[in-house]
């Protein structure tokens, strides 16, 4: 038994991983191990000397199952701590530099405009992107052969879904759950068929309605000259022009003076001093009836503007597409 303990303990000591230890397992103490053969050659052993002889075998057993479990602790403990070494962190090196993310300047200008109209007592509503053509079209006044559906390219989904052309439809929509009085805006992306330096197939637009029972174009003429000079500055000119919109009797285009030019006249403004920024009027009667509001006794304002157009104005860009082209040099400047 000796020379089998002398044998193991020395193959102990060579033994430097898990599956080396496996194999003296096997080796000494496994089904056909050195250990085993022994504990077979029980029956051979005389009666009086088998007690003695089991006890030494299995004594001999016992040991090398406990050398084997400690070695095998003993090297589980030596690769954690080499793990743990080899993984630890330096927190004293100079951390990665990750460039900060900045503000589109699209959203930089939605989240201005919406500040100043609430600031007035706006509230901020929103609608689906994909609309019913009714709550696009016809009931603000625009049925299935009126001409004024030529204004605007649309994206038909089938017959009566569409992407919605305009924001104009949440109008609808929050005068249908909602009594007078109404002030609210409803920011959003809309879509048209239409792409070139000053227009792409999706862009943002700002609805405003004001609906009471005293409301006058005094009241629209007061509330977008507040937005246009704290948009712009303080002494930006506005006027209102005639205009027509099938929603809105009397309609006006509401034009600033140029901010590139100071009025003189340039390439942007055409050589007239001014430029176009939304559109706006009071809300057609029958765009009332269409949501179940009485036009005798209810009277209201509309507006509606490009966001994309504003950004373009406030930062001098003349081509919309650069919103779009993720191009880091040109965001980077915002």
């Amino acid at each position: 038994m000796s020379d089998i303990k002398d044998a193991f303990l020395k193959e102990l000591d060579s033994a430097t991983s898990a599956p080396e230890l496996q194999q003296l397992k096997v080796k000494y103490t496994g089904k056909k191990g050195l250990v085993t053969a022994k504990l077979k050659l029980l029956s051979e052993i005389p009666s009086d000397e088998r007690p003695a002889y089991g006890k030494t075998v299995n004594e001999l057993r016992e040991f090398i199952e406990r050398e084997i479990g400690m070695r095998e602790t003993r090297l589980k403990d030596l690769s954690l701590a080499r793990q743990m070494s080899a993984e630890a962190i330096d927190v004293t090196l100079p951390g990665k530099y990750i460039s900060p993310g900045k503000m589109h300047p699209i959203s930089r200008v939605l989240q201005e405009i919406i500040e100043i109209f609430v600031s007035m007592g706006f509230e901020t509503e929103v609608g689906p992107e994909v609309e019913l053509d009714y709550y696009n079209f016809e009931a603000l006044n625009i049925p299935k052969d009126h001409p004024a559906r030529d204004m605007q390219d649309t994206f038909y989904i089938s017959d009566d879904v569409i992407l919605r052309t305009h924001t104009s439809p949440v109008q609808v929509r929050t005068m249908e759950k909602s009594k007078p009085p109404l002030k609210f805006i409803a920011p959003g992306k809309v879509y048209r068929c239409d792409a070139d330096v000053s227009h792409t197939p999706m862009f943002h637009q700002v609805e405003g309605l004001m609906v009471d029972t005293d409301i006058a174009f005094s009241d629209l003429k007061g509330v977008l000259e507040i937005f246009v000079r704290r948009m712009f500055t303080k002494d930006t000119p506005v006027r209102f022009r005639p205009s027509f919109f099938p929603f809105t009797e009397p309609s006006a285009e509401v034009d600033i003076g140029c901010i590139l030019c100071s009025g003189a006249g340039c390439r942007v403004c055409k050589g007239t001093g001014w430029l176009e920024v939304l559109g706006s009027g009071m809300v057609h009667p029958h765009v009332f009836e269409m949501a179940g509001y009485d036009p005798e006794i209810y009277t209201g304002f509309a507006f509606g503007m490009g966001v994309e157009r504003l950004t373009m104005l406030k930062y001098g860009i003349d081509d919309i597409r650069m919103f779009y082209e993720n191009d880091i040099r040109f965001l980077r400047q915002f």
